[in-house]
């Protein structure tokens, strides 16, 4: 066993730990929002520490930055869908997310979910004609069963019911949460990857809490029903932020091609803009993800000073709080092969409640599981295997986006144990400021993770998901084994 002394994250310094955070989440960068100049700034400081560490520039960057490029989308105020003798207005029981302005009269058609996918041959629209008609489909994606599936599917439906040529795609809301919570969540002002797609960015789309089921029920049937649509359409605005990306290369040229990749969100959710004057207005993220990227950079400093055997990158990503869209658009863009990337090691936490601990979202999954056991050791904490599983936290940070192409993914999270309320304190709170954070357990954190970060490059046997597990095919269509 490595001897305590020889650990290079030993050297690692409580002081370095607290300025990096209490720089990242000062008022300053005002909550680090995404295309904003606070999170902008923090992109800037994040570069820098890279170049002052000495890691390398990665080919395909722009320096240390790679452009990610959104629309901003601020639904309509108005509009009306005329549907069976009802009258829908927007804000009520209609809502407008995409597409341009449309005042149509048009057949209706009901499809389904509206889903189709050719991995599974499962289609929707098979012997449909939606062409220049307004679809209604079922929420959500019906091989999917998860509270989050919905969100994720709008995307593709929207996409697919556009290359079908239907002219507006609205979406029933039958979910089982409730309504004003789901209305206040999409139609507000939001951040999206760019599409350069001009039918799926032209085509109507929204949702309809229906008065009665019985209209959507005779359009299954196969009566002839017709729709009218009036809405100004969406305002797009386009805007850029950046994920900083940096290497360290490996000691063996014989796993010169095997890289791993380390990954944080340093994006934060602004400020309050309800905020009575005077009070505090700023979500500072000290927890999340201020610490995640601390953890980075701690990684980043020991890894360059002395490198593992394999090469290293290192990818700070941006809107993680906007739907996991920087890493969503880095593993579409990759700076590296997908397939020459082994690993991801993510760093990314809602708080903690407990300073014995590190928790390991997807322990037990990756075939790691001794080397993050012995990552903590030799800094005092314990490992919390999948706290919290009807949380499905797995799947609701940067790590699940890397584990959808086939990577081997886990993400190295602070002490939660449970949503409690020493969590929820702080959780998306303007009370999470880098006053609460308990110093001397951050160290040892950052300790931990920059030392697993070591032992899987250093890893012999390469990760590889367990049998079975729902990533597994994806792991052998990317590497072929």
């Amino acid at each position: 066993a490595q001897k305590t002394h020889q650990i290079p994250e030993m050297t690692l310094k409580k002081s370095t730990v607290e300025a990096h955070l209490r720089y990242l989440a000062s008022d300053e960068l005002m909550g680090r929002d995404t295309g904003k100049p606070g999170g902008d700034t923090a992109a800037v400081y994040i570069a820098k520490a890279f170049e002052k560490y000495g890691l390398q520039q990665v080919a395909g960057a722009n320096g240390w930055f790679q452009e990610v490029p959104f629309e901003k989308i601020t639904p309509p105020k108005t509009g009306v869908l005329h549907f069976d003798d009802e009258e829908y207005k927007l804000g009520d029981q209609l809502l407008i997310i995409n597409g341009m302005a449309i005042d149509l009269k048009a057949e209706a058609v009901f499809a389904g979910h509206g889903w189709a996918n050719e991995k599974t041959a499962y289609n929707d629209y098979d012997g449909l004609d939606v062409k220049g008609k307004i679809v209604f489909v079922l929420p959500g994606n019906p091989e999917v069963n998860h509270p989050f599936s919905a969100f994720e599917a709008m995307p593709k439906k929207r996409k697919i019911a556009a290359e079908k040529g239907a002219i507006a795609l609205i979406e029933l809301y039958r979910l089982n949460f409730p309504w004003g919570y789901f209305k206040s969540f999409v139609n507000e002002e939001k951040l999206a990857l760019k599409m350069y797609d001009e039918k799926t960015n032209t085509m109507a789309y929204g949702w309809l809490k229906e008065t009665t089921k019985e209209a959507i029920a005779k359009l299954a049937e196969g009566k002839k029903m017709t729709a009218k649509l009036v809405s100004p359409g969406v305002k797009i605005e386009s805007i850029s932020a950046y994920n900083v990306i940096g290497m360290v290369a490996g000691t063996d040229p014989a796993l010169h091609d095997e890289y791993i990749i380390l990954t944080a969100h340093y994006d934060h959710v602004g400020v309050d803009k309800n905020a009575a004057p005077g009070q505090d207005s700023i979500f500072n993220g000290a927890r999340d993800n201020g610490m995640g990227v601390v953890a980075l950079l701690s990684a980043a400093q020991t890894l360059a000073a002395h490198p593992a055997a394999r090469p290293v990158v290192f990818l700070a990503v941006t809107a993680e709080e906007k739907g996991l869209l920087g890493s969503a658009y880095y593993v579409e863009n990759p700076l590296i092969p997908l397939e020459k990337t082994i690993f991801n090691l993510n760093n990314d936490g809602g708080g903690y409640n407990s300073t014995k601990h590190a928790a390991i979202i997807g322990y037990g999954r990756t075939g790691t599981d001794a080397e993050i056991q012995a990552s903590v050791a030799p800094f005092g904490l314990i490992i919390a295997e999948n706290p919290m599983p009807d949380e499905n936290l797995f799947e609701r940070s940067d790590n699940v986006n890397f584990a959808k192409k086939g990577i081997p993914s886990i993400d190295f999270a602070p002490g939660a144990l449970s949503f409690d309320a020493e969590v929820t304190k702080y959780y998306h709170q303007v009370a999470d400021e880098a006053d609460s954070i308990d110093y001397d357990y951050l160290l040892k954190f950052c300790q931990s993770y920059a030392h697993a970060a070591r032992l899987i490059a250093n890893k012999t046997i390469l990760p590889v998901w367990t049998p079975g597990d729902k990533y597994e095919a994806g792991g052998k269509r990317l590497y072929g084994y």
